[in-house]
C-alpha cells in the first residue's frame, strides 16, 4: 500500500514553510492590530522611513504592491497623520511620501511589536539555531546569503 497523500505532503519542505509562513504572519499581524496597524500599511510605513521623501511610484515598485492598493494605504496612512505626500523636489509632477514624526513613533511601537511576535514564532529555537535557521531562509529565499 502506498503512503497516504497527507503525510507525504506534510513531510515536504516547502509545505512545512508555508505553514511556518502562515503562523509568522498571524503572529505580526495580531501584534501590530494591538498597535492599530495593518501588515501592509506597516510594510509602506517602513519603506517611507528607510527611502522618504521617496517618489510614490518608487515606493510601489519597492515594496511590491499594485499601484492602485498603494494609494488605499498612503491614503490611510495620510488621513491617520502617519505620512505626507508633496510634490517631489526632483521632479514636481510626481507625488513623494515622508513620513510624519507620528508616524515615525507608531513605527518604533509596530516594529517592537513584530520583533516580539518573531520572538515568539523562535521561541522553540535558540539563538544559535535562530542566526543559522534566518541564514538559510535568505539563501532559499534568494533575499541573499
Amino acid at each position: 500500500m502506498s503512503e497516504a497523500p497527507l503525510p507525504a505532503i506534510r513531510s515536504l519542505p516547502s509545505w512545512l514553510l508555508g505553514r511556518a509562513a502562515a503562523r509568522g504572519r498571524a503572529l505580526v499581524a495580531e501584534a501590530l492590530a494591538e498597535q492599530d496597524m495593518r501588515m501592509w500599511h506597516h510594510v509602506v510605513l517602513s519603506a517611507v522611513r528607510d527611502l522618504a521623501p521617496v517618489a510614490q511610484a518608487d515606493l510601489g515598485r519597492g515594496v511590491g504592491l499594485d499601484p492602485k492598493d498603494l494609494v488605499g494605504v498612503l491614503n490611510d496612512l495620510q488621513a491617520a497623520g502617519l505620512v505626507v505626500r508633496e510634490p517631489d523636489p526632483k521632479d514636481r509632477r510626481k507625488n513623494a511620501v515622508s513620513l510624519t514624526a507620528r508616524g515615525a513613533r507608531l513605527l518604533t511601537r509596530c516594529e517592537k511589536a513584530a520583533r516580539a511576535a518573531n520572538d515568539e514564532l523562535l521561541a522553540s529555537l535558540s539563538e544559535t539555531e535562530r542566526e543559522q535557521f534566518t541564514g538559510m531562509l535568505r539563501r532559499i529565499s534568494g533575499t541573499g546569503g
